[in-house]
């Protein structure tokens, strides 16, 4: 009850002194990259329960002559770069913050084609609603292996608590200035999760 308290005061100030922000990020958007300003996509979230996650838009639309989207190194623009590296991505996340779909801090909530690959273990991370940042985020983000990513989430399912995400929170501060961990294996994004060995 604590943690939702200070989810919704957090996100709900947020969004408040963060709106001249956001209303710029947008139009930047809207200029460089067309509609819509906003990608949304339907993610597990607590107890896998389904919700529609949204975020800035990073990527152009480009498809190959088969009519299928073009990978993601290729549809990611050097604004869009720049957006994920600062995080500004990732600011209309603090409305599914305040709705409830997700927390400032927990698991990243990832795609639905890998709820099937989850270990049991690894299904774990659902235990808490996800979060905007985590303790994966600050300890390597998308530079470490999927392996390493769900021990930690699972790591701070076991160890949650207020004080925690607050640390979680001044983290993540700092490594957006630092700019740590963005890209993983050599390429702009996290590479697919294949599943692990059983």
């Amino acid at each position: 009850m604590i943690k939702r308290i200070f989810d919704i005061i957090a996100s709900g100030t947020g969004l408040f002194f963060l709106l001249p922000m956001i209303i710029v990020v947008a139009w930047q958007i809207r200029k460089k990259l067309g509609s819509p300003v906003l990608f949304r996509q339907v993610r597990p979230g607590k107890d896998g329960n389904l919700f529609t996650m949204v975020k800035f838009r990073t990527m152009r639309d480009a498809f190959d002559g088969s009519g299928r989207p073009l990978a993601d190194e290729e549809r990611l623009t050097s604004f869009g770069k720049r957006l994920r590296s600062t995080s500004l991505d990732e600011l209309p996340g603090l409305w599914n913050v305040l709705k409830g779909d997700m927390s400032l801090v927990g698991p990243r909530p990832l795609l639905v084609e890998y709820l099937p690959l989850y270990t049991d273990e690894q299904r774990r991370r659902h235990e808490v609603r996800p979060g905007v940042s985590g303790w994966a985020q600050i300890n390597g983000r998308n530079a470490i292996s999927w392996e390493e990513k769900f021990q930690l989430d699972v790591w701070y399912v076991d160890n949650q608590s207020l004080w925690l995400d607050i640390k979680i929170l001044l983290l993540t501060v700092k490594k957006v200035f630092v700019r740590e961990g963005i890209s993983g294996g050599g390429c702009e994004t996290m590479t697919k999760f294949q599943g692990s060995k059983r």
